[in-house]
């Protein structure tokens, strides 16, 4: 997935995978995955999928600090 934020393009493809998460089991709907990626040039962001009931009922990617990327990992 491809998201330009800020300008800035993050790209699941593009970039390093630091970790992945999963909540539930694939097909429950309140169940969605957290995945945490470094760009080339250092940033952090988050990408989120999930289930129509879930915290992330649809696929995105935000932006994060340094800091809370540290916290997620």
């Amino acid at each position: 997935m491809k998201k330009i934020i800020c300008k800035k393009e993050y790209d699941t493809e593009a970039a390093t995978l630091l970790k992945k998460n999963t909540f539930g089991t694939p097909g429950d709907a309140d169940g969605y995955e957290e995945s945490v990626y470094k760009t080339a040039d250092g940033s952090y962001f988050l990408y989120v999928n999930g289930g129509a009931d879930s915290k992330y009922p649809k696929e995105d990617i935000k932006r994060l600090s340094k800091a809370a990327a540290e916290k997620l990992l």
